[in-house]
C-alpha cells in the first residue's frame, strides 16, 4: 500500500486529508490501494478563527465526522521529527515514539503565536492561539466576578493590534460586563501595540472604521508602547510605566510551525516554506506543503496570506495534487484571484474589504451579517458525515468571495 500523509489538521491539513481521498475516488483509486492518513494531535478541527468569540461552544468539529466516512485514517499524536531523504515522519503519542513512511508528504501543521522571551510572558498571559488557550482565558474572565474588586481585576490588557487583537479587544467589552455584573461600569479595555496606530496592516481606508468602532465600544488605545513584562498584577512598559491588570491576552504575531526547520530550505521571514503552484516544496522531493506554514507566490508575486481564506484552498489543491502526483497525473496550479478580509468589530458590527489595500465594501451590521457567514458556515466542513457531501466540499477550486450584504 502506498500512503498519502497529512501532518497538521487545521484548516490546510483537513482539507488536505479531504481533497487527497476526493481525488482518490475520481481517479476509481481504492484506499487499500493509496491510503490518505492525517496526523494532529488532537482528536478534533479547530475553527481557529473563532476563538475570540464569547461562546467557544460550537469552534470544534470532531475529526471522525470528516474523516471516518471518506476512509481517511486518523492518528492522534505529536509530530516529532521528519526525515525526508528517508521519507519517515516520527510521531510520539502516550510517551511511545513511532515513525510512520510515506510516499507523498503534506506538511500542514500551521503556525503558533509568536511567544518571545518576555519575562512573565508563558506564565501569566492569556492567549486566543488554540481551543484550550480560548478556554483558559473564559475561565479567568467568569472567575473575575468572585475576586476582589481592583483595578488589575477591571483591567483587562490586549497585546498586539493587528487582526486577532482587535478582533479579542472589540469582544472584550462585553465579556468583561458579564463577568463583572454589578461592578460592570468599572471595567477597563486597554489595546496596546508598538506601532503607532491600530491595524497597521488594514490600510488607510479601513482604520478610520476601526477607530470609530473602538470608540464607540469604550475600548482605550496605548499606541508606540512595547512590553517589559508581564506578573500576575500587571503588565511593565519599557517605559518603565506599570498598567495593572490580571488579564493579559497576548496577540502579537504568528509564526510557521517551528518544524518548518526540517525542512532543508530556505524560510521567510515567518518561517513559512516555499513552495510552487502546485503546492509542491521547492527542493524536496515528493513533499507538500500548504496554509499557514507554506509561502505560495499568488500569479508569481503576490505572497499567499497566513489566514483560512488561503490555507483552505491551498489544502484541496495540495491533496488533489499529491494524489496526482503519485498516480502519474497531470497536476493543477493554484490561482487565487481574490482577496478579501472581513474584520469582527465586536457589537458595533464588522469592516468587510477587498484587495490588498483594503478598499471597504460594507461596515457595521452589513459587515457583520457577512462575517457572521463566514465564521459560522462558510469555513466549516460538512457535518453531515455524508462521504458524497464531503468530498464534494474538497474540489480543486477557489471559493468566491462573499456577496456584499445591504445595509438594512
Amino acid at each position: 500500500m502506498k500512503r498519502i500523509l497529512v501532518l497538521g489538521g487545521g484548516f490546510a491539513g483537513l482539507w488536505s486529508a479531504v481533497g487527497a481521498a476526493r481525488m482518490l475516488q475520481e481517479l476509481g483509486i481504492r484506499p487499500d490501494a493509496i491510503e490518505v492518513m492525517l496526523v494532529d494531535r488532537h482528536a478534533y478541527h479547530n475553527i481557529r478563527v473563532r476563538n475570540y468569540e464569547a461562546d467557544l461552544s460550537d469552534v470544534c468539529v470532531p475529526f471522525d465526522d470528516v474523516l471516518m466516512p471518506i476512509d481517511v485514517r486518523r492518528i492522534e499524536a505529536d509530530v516529532v521529527r521528519i526525515d525526508c531523504k528517508s521519507q519517515l515522519v516520527h510521531v510520539k503519542a502516550n510517551g511511545t515514539e513511532r515513525h510512520l513512511a510515506y510516499d507523498r508528504l503534506v506538511f500542514a501543521l500551521g503556525s503558533t503565536l509568536h511567544r518571545p522571551a518576555l519575562p512573565g510572558l508563558a506564565e501569566y498571559a492569556f492567549d486566543v492561539d488554540t481551543f484550550e488557550a480560548a478556554m483558559r482565558l473564559q475561565i479567568n474572565l467568569v472567575d473575575l466576578g468572585n475576586r476582589p474588586v481592583s483595578a488589575a481585576r477591571n483591567t483587562v490588557i490586549v497585546v498586539g493590534a493587528g487582526l486577532t487583537g482587535i478582533e479579542v479587544a472589540c469582544e472584550m467589552p462585553d465579556r468583561l460586563r458579564n463577568a463583572l455584573g454589578e461592578g460592570s461600569a468599572l471595567g477597563k479595555v486597554l489595546l496596546l501595540d508598538a506601532n503607532a496606530s491600530v491595524g497597521a496592516d488594514m490600510g488607510e481606508h479601513a482604520r478610520p472604521v476601526i477607530d470609530t468602532a473602538l470608540q464607540s465600544l469604550g475600548v482605550e488605545t496605548k499606541l508606540g508602547v512595547r512590553i517589559g513584562a508581564i506578573d500576575c498584577t500587571g503588565v511593565t512598559l519599557t517605559s518603565g510605566e506599570f498598567i495593572p491588570s490580571c488579564t493579559v491576552v497576548w496577540c502579537a504575531g504568528m509564526r510557521a510551525s517551528a518544524l518548518t526547520t526540517q525542512l532543508p530550505v530556505k524560510h521567510d521571514a515567518f518561517g513559512r516554506v516555499p513552495v510552487d503552484e502546485f503546492m509542491r516544496v521547492q527542493g524536496i522531493p515528493n513533499v507538500f506543503a500548504a496554509g499557514d506554514a507554506a509561502s505560495c507566490r499568488l500569479d508569481g508575486t503576490k505572497p499567499s496570506v497566513m489566514s483560512c481564506q488561503h490555507g483552505r484552498p491551498m489544502g484541496r489543491y495540495a491533496g488533489h495534487n499529491a494524489v496526482a502526483d503519485l498516480a502519474g497525473r497531470s497536476m493543477l496550479p493554484l490561482q487565487i484571484d481574490a482577496y478579501v478580509t472581513v474584520l469582527d468589530l465586536g457589537r458595533w458590527g464588522a469592516v468587510y474589504t477587498t484587495g490588498r489595500d483594503r478598499k471597504v465594501l460594507s461596515t457595521g451590521a452589513a459587515a457583520k451579517a457577512t462575517k457572521q457567514l463566514i465564521n459560522r458556515q462558510r469555513i466549516y466542513p460538512p457535518r453531515s458525515r455524508d462521504p458524497n457531501e464531503i468530498l464534494a466540499a474538497a474540489a480543486p477550486v477557489v471559493q468566491n468571495a462573499p456577496a456584499v450584504t445591504k445595509q438594512q
